[in-house]
C-alpha cells in the first residue's frame, strides 16, 4: 500500500456513486474502485450476518486489489458491518453514518434533528445512535422513505409524483419544526432540490456523500496517503466500476449519479 494505491468504494448498488463522484471532486488525484453489489440489491431487508458477510467478501476483494482504504457507500453496509470490518482489517475504513452525524450536530441550532433513509437504515437506529453519542440531548426525528430510491433510479428527480410523495413522506418531519435535515441514503441528493422546495430555506440539508468525502479527504491527508492537492500534480489516474451483475444495466443508471466519465463497468459476481 502506498500513496499511489487506490480508494476502494462498495455499496449495494448504484447509490455510492454519489459518495464516488464526491470523493473525485476532493481528491481529483486518487485512483478508484467502485464495486456495485447489484446481485444482492438490496441490503436492507437482509440480516445483519448476511449483510457482514456480503461486505466482508467485498472488503477482501478491494484489498487483494491494493486499495489504501474502503469507503462503505451503503448506509445498511455501514450499520451492520463497519464495526466488524474495523476489526479484520488494517487499512483505514470510513463509512456514510458518522460523517452525516457529526455535520448535523455541528449544524444544529438547538431544534430537531431530521433523517431520512431506506427502511432498513432506519430501523437499524444507527444514526439516532451516532447523533446522541455526539450530543447525548438531541432530538431526532426520523422517516423511512422506502419509494425514493426506485424513483430515483427510474430517473424521476423532477416529476410531480416524486414531489407528492416526498411531501407526504416529510410532512411528519416539518410539523416536528426540524431545523437540520439528513440525507441518510446516498441515493437521495439526486432530490435534494425538491427537498428543500419541500422543506423551505431555514432547513439545512446535510449530504451524507459530501460529508463522507470531507471525512476520507481528512483521514488520508492525516495518514500521508493522499497523492497531492494541487492541479499541478493531476493524475494520472484510474477509476474503476465493477458490478456483481447486469453491467450493462448499471452502466446506464450509473450515468445518472456519476456523469458521463462512466464508460466501462466490469463483472465480478460472489457466489
Amino acid at each position: 500500500m502506498t500513496t499511489e494505491s487506490p480508494i476502494g468504494v462498495f455499496d449495494s448498488g448504484l447509490g455510492g456513486l454519489t459518495v464516488l463522484r464526491a470523493l473525485r471532486a476532493r481528491l481529483p488525484n486518487e485512483s478508484l474502485i467502485y464495486f456495485g453489489d447489484t446481485a444482492r440489491v438490496p441490503y436492507g431487508p437482509k440480516s445483519p450476518d448476511t449483510v457482514r458477510r456480503y461486505a466482508r467478501q467485498i472488503s477482501d476483494w478491494l484489498v487483494a486489489e491494493g486499495v489504501k482504504a474502503i469507503v462503505v457507500a451503503c448506509n445498511t453496509a455501514t450499520a451492520h458491518a463497519l464495526d466488524h470490518l474495523r476489526q479484520r482489517l488494517d487499512i483505514p475504513l470510513i463509512g456514510v453514518i458518522e460523517p452525516g452525524a457529526r455535520a448535523a450536530v455541528a449544524a444544529g441550532r438547538g431544534g430537531p434533528i431530521g433523517v431520512i433513509g431506506t427502511a432498513g437504515t432506519i430501523s437499524s437506529g444507527a444514526y439516532e445512535r451516532a447523533i446522541h453519542a455526539l450530543d447525548a440531548t438531541a432530538v431526532v426525528r426520523v422517516a423511512a422513505c422506502s419509494l425514493l430510491v426506485p424513483l430515483v433510479e427510474e430517473g424521476w428527480t423532477d416529476r410531480e409524483a416524486t414531489r407528492l410523495i416526498l411531501r407526504d413522506y416529510l410532512a411528519p418531519l416539518r410539523a416536528d419544526g426540524i431545523e437540520t435535515l439528513v440525507l441518510g441514503c446516498t441515493h437521495y441528493p439526486l432530490l435534494s432540490n425538491l427537498i428543500a422546495n419541500e422543506l423551505g430555506p431555514t432547513v439545512r440539508l446535510i449530504d451524507s456523500a459530501d460529508e463522507t468525502a470531507r471525512e476520507a479527504q481528512s483521514l488520508l491527508v492525516r495518514a500521508q496517503l493522499v497523492r497531492g492537492m494541487g492541479a499541478q500534480t493531476r493524475g494520472p489516474f484510474t477509476v474503476r466500476f465493477v458490478a456483481s451483475d447486469d453491467p450493462a444495466r448499471f452502466l446506464a443508471l450509473g450515468r445518472r449519479f456519476f456523469g458521463e466519465e462512466m464508460s466501462h463497468v466490469e463483472q465480478l459476481t460472489f457466489t
